[in-house]
């Protein structure tokens, strides 16, 4: 199944990059644009599934980009603005935008809504189904009780963040995340500075299976990136 491409068109830096780790976290491919210039750039180049565009926007904004879309193609389109006016609202999906959110918006919210429009504009799933149990190196996780299990049949619930981190990484195998995508993914906020949450997380879920925790099998650390799973994970 081909993962779904998001595009992201978006001027100001920071916000644009919280994006694209955020649908990345989500196993979705991303692209990203700063302008209507880039956009049609990467439009020609990408088979691009999903929108994900910035109303104020430097040149030609997010509404007349919209309207000029919508005269070529039906894709996806999500705006996000500053703006929280009604009319605005109104006029963006008058033009053609299938949703609209307003800045700040809640980063959970943001991937519901994508995924929810993914699943009736892209003919396949968006995301393939996964299994409830998944076994690693004689381990076995279990998504509906969030149990962990050694090889010896010893079982530990883990917490909700352990479990989400884990499973994450479980699901793509080999796979960097980083900090600030697992922190999303554990707990649907953005990482602060100087926040450790992760670091910990991580650490406590290695005390669970790694026999050295200075030299990690199953969880590498790749440093100035974030965590990876090179464990093996056995197939049906």
């Amino acid at each position: 199944m081909q993962t779904p491409v998001v595009l992201i068109v978006e001027d100001e830096e920071v916000t644009r990059s919280n994006l694209v780790s955020l649908f990345q976290g989500e196993g979705y491919d991303v692209i990203e644009a700063v302008n209507g210039e880039e956009m049609n750039q990467r439009l020609a180049e990408s088979k691009v599934n999903l929108i994900v565009m910035d109303i104020n926007l430097p040149g030609k904004n997010g509404l007349i980009l919209a309207r000029e879309l919508r005269q070529k193609e039906k894709i996806g389109l999500i705006f996000l603005t500053g703006r929280d006016s009604e009319v605005d609202r109104i006029l963006g999906l008058e033009i053609g935008a299938d949703d609209y959110l307003t800045k700040p918006f809640n980063p959970r919210e943001l991937t519901i809504r994508a995924r929810n429009l993914l699943s009736r504009t892209v003919a396949q799933p968006v995301v393939e189904e996964h299994k409830s149990v998944v076994t690693f190196n004689g381990w076995t996780l279990d998504e509906n009780s969030r149990n962990l299990t050694s090889p010896k049949g010893e079982s530990r619930r883990l917490p909700k963040g352990e479990y989400r981190a884990l499973r994450l990484m479980l699901d793509t195998p080999g796979k960097i995340f980083t900090r600030e995508q697992l922190i999303r993914h554990m707990t649907g906020r953005e990482l602060r500075p100087n926040d450790r949450t992760v670091d910990v997380t991580i650490r406590r879920i290695r005390k669970h299976f790694e026999t050295d925790m200075d030299t990690p099998e199953l969880i590498s650390t790749i440093h100035g990136e974030g965590y990876r799973f090179v464990g093996n994970i056995d197939k049906d």
